[in-house]
């Protein structure tokens, strides 16, 4: 199978589902390559620098028969328009009583490793998730990213892609053929018998890497990327931890009140899973800190090698049951 970069991936997307429906129309700030030269100004918009007016353009375009994919950049960026995101596109279908539907992506790189500092570095997912009406994907691979997106432009409701920023040059394999990803499954990146880690975004290459290294000191990880957050496949999780026993979310999101707690409740909630617990239940998180500027101090923020494999040790010296 060939090979593209998940930046690639998440074009063909784009310019697939483009082709697809000629309802769907593009915003952002900066024009995206290639796609005004197929698709015309009329569905290109290169908007002003306001993410407030372009996010609140896409919900009536989206309530007038249109699929907009609003492209916010940055998610920081995503702040100005937080009464466009949570006060009007995440409610306005309940508030019409479900009679429109309102097909939205907006598409927001997250993450941190890139030296921005503080106003440009963050993973706000878990922030989102506290508001009903908004589904939430975190595609962490080429495959995903492309799949996950054309499923994101077919949703009738309002969807919040994150794509780590640090991704766009990664490689996977990606079919030629059409095909695209429910929301709500999780995958199981690799399949293991002693620790199940839930890892998030980026954090799932990296969980990966360790997960190889760990192998060869007879410590085998399950690895589950959940995808989406909103919805979140519970049932894959919980399943797995009740099998292994021990679980570790890993996230380089800040820790307090971050979807690493959420997952870790859906095992402490859970009692045919709770009690099969043979260690108590760990979060890898980014420092609840501003974002520094310097590359150091950036990195000691968020989880790494040493602090994951650290919690894995941490989990497997507790005897078992």
């Amino acid at each position: 199978m060939r090979e593209i970069t998940y930046a690639q991936a998440a074009q063909e997307a784009i310019i697939e589902e483009f082709r697809r429906d000629e309802k769907t129309v593009h915003m952002s700030a900066e024009l995206p390559g290639g796609l005004r030269r197929e698709f015309g100004e009329d569905r290109i918009r290169v908007t002003p620098v306001s993410e407030s007016a372009f996010a609140g353009a896409a919900i009536g375009l989206a309530g007038s028969g249109f699929r907009p994919v609003a492209e916010i950049n940055l998610a920081t960026f995503g702040f100005v328009a937080m009464d466009q995101l949570v006060n009007q596109a995440a409610k306005i279908t309940y508030m019409f009583g479900g009679q429109a539907k309102f097909p939205i992506l907006y598409r927001m790189r997250n993450g941190l490793g890139a030296s921005a500092a503080a106003q440009h570095s963050t993973n706000s997912y878990s922030m989102f998730m506290n508001v009903p009406g908004l589904k939430i994907i975190l595609p962490s691979t080429p495959y995903d990213v492309k799949g996950l997106l054309k499923t994101a432009i077919r949703d009738d409701n309002p969807v919040i892609s994150f794509e780590h920023m640090a991704l766009g040059g990664m490689k996977g394999e990606v079919p030629e053929e059409e095909y695209t990803i429910p929301f709500g499954v999780a995958d199981i990146k690799r399949k293991g018998n002693d620790v199940t880690v839930v890892a998030l975004s980026k954090m799932v290459p990296e969980v990966l890497g360790i997960a190889e290294e760990l192998e060869s000191e007879g410590i085998s990880l399950e690895v589950i990327d959940p995808r989406t957050l909103v919805p979140m496949d519970r049932d894959t999780i919980r399943n797995s931890v009740a099998r292994t026993g021990r679980l570790i979310a890993v996230d380089e999101a800040c820790q307090t009140c971050g979807a690493a707690a959420e997952i870790l409740s859906l095992v402490t909630e859970d009692n045919a899973t709770f009690s099969r617990l043979k260690a108590p239940l760990k979060r890898v998180c980014g420092l609840d800190i501003p974002v520094p500027f310097s590359p150091p101090m950036e990195k000691f923020a968020v989880p790494d090698r040493e602090k994951i494999i650290a919690a894995v040790k941490e989990v497997m010296a507790y005897p078992s049951r």
